[in-house]
């Protein structure tokens, strides 16, 4: 492995030296800078990730959360790719990844007891009960933390416009004729919360009456419950000619069973999801959903924590809203 020392000796200068223009500092000619750094990258050089903390007091590496209900980790579709995007822009600010968890080895531990151990210098949660908490005490602490889809009080947040979002669908749903809509939600949680109250207030602007019938208890990611719940509106007397899912994977459990019930789609009953994931494309028909960014939800989480971290003081905690759109595929048809 390359050391300072080396690289000093190949310059003919001094260690101070190597180590003050490796590190950017301005009491060194920009010549010299430009020198050393030349030599040290032609001799391979890379600096000890270990020594770099002890001196800068940061690891540059960012704890990640993730735990959703279901365990599905990240075959997730949506937080997959809000993740990975988080990824990209942290990695190109120069900032590696690790997973947290209540372990270390084989010892069980805090979510906050590992941060500490791994030094992490920050920690971006999405898609875990937040209720939790080990959770709270994590988001209390001493490290810069950026939740998404969810909002603690004078803490940095990064939301998908859950409310403007499901009004966009509703809307559209509408404008297609459909006035017998129903709405299968997620578990409860303040995106439940904010989707289904949007949900409502749409119809009731639109003049549109919502049977109680019509709105049913799921679960996100969930095909069987979305199936079982189908099932129940298909057998109404009056039933719905268009049903919205929590999730463009839960809108395929109720393709599904509506199509074992020797029913067509759109032509019988109009589907409409919410993520706007990749698979939704690859459905037949083509689903319309509501698409949510994951890639600008992403890339600003990760600019907003890093923003705690390398200029806490001057770093406002805020909560950006990110906006989706509505893409329409053929599964929604049109009514009169």
């Amino acid at each position: 492995m390359v050391s300072l020392k080396d690289i000093s000796q190949k310059c003919g200068v001094s260690i101070a030296t190597v180590s003050k223009a490796l590190n950017n500092q301005m009491d060194i000619s920009d010549e010299t800078k430009k020198m050393v750094r030349r030599v040290a990258d032609e001799m391979g050089y890379y600096p000890n990730a270990s020594a770099r903390a002890l001196r800068t007091r940061h690891s540059n590496t960012i704890g990640v959360l993730f735990v959703d209900e279901a365990r599905s980790g990240l075959t997730h579709d949506f937080f997959s790719n809000v993740l990975d995007a988080f990824k990209v822009t942290a990695e190109e600010k120069g900032y590696d990844i690790l997973f947290i968890n209540r372990k270390i080895g084989n010892r069980a531990t805090t979510y906050l007891e590992h941060c500490r151990y791994r030094g992490v210098d920050g920690v971006v949660m999405a898609c875990i009960n937040f209720q939790d908490e080990e959770i709270r005490e994590l988001v209390m602490s001493e490290i810069p933390v950026v939740t998404i889809d969810y909002t603690f009080e004078g803490k940095m947040a990064v939301v998908s416009d859950n409310v403007q979002g499901m009004r966009d669908l509703t809307n559209y749903v509408y404008q297609m004729g459909h006035r017998k809509i129903a709405y299968i939600h997620g578990t409860d949680s303040s995106v439940t919360r904010s989707r289904m109250g949007s949900f409502y207030r749409t119809l009731e602007e639109l003049g549109v009456s919502v049977p109680d019938e019509y709105v049913k208890n799921g679960a996100y990611r969930d095909t069987v419950s979305a199936a079982e719940r189908t099932k129940e509106l298909l057998e109404l007397k009056n039933r719905p000619t268009c049903i919205i899912y929590p999730d463009d994977f839960a809108a395929m459990g109720g393709m599904g069973m509506i199509r074992s019930m020797g029913l067509r789609i759109p032509e019988d009953v109009s589907v409409a999801g919410y993520d706007g994931i990749l698979l939704a494309k690859a459905m037949m028909p083509e689903l319309t959903t509501l698409s949510q960014d994951t890639e600008k939800i992403g890339s600003t989480a990760a600019e907003k924590l890093i923003s705690m971290i390398e200029r806490p003081k001057t770093t406002i905690p805020v909560r950006t809203v990110i906006p989706g759109h509505v893409l329409e595929g053929q599964s929604v048809r049109k009514i009169g």
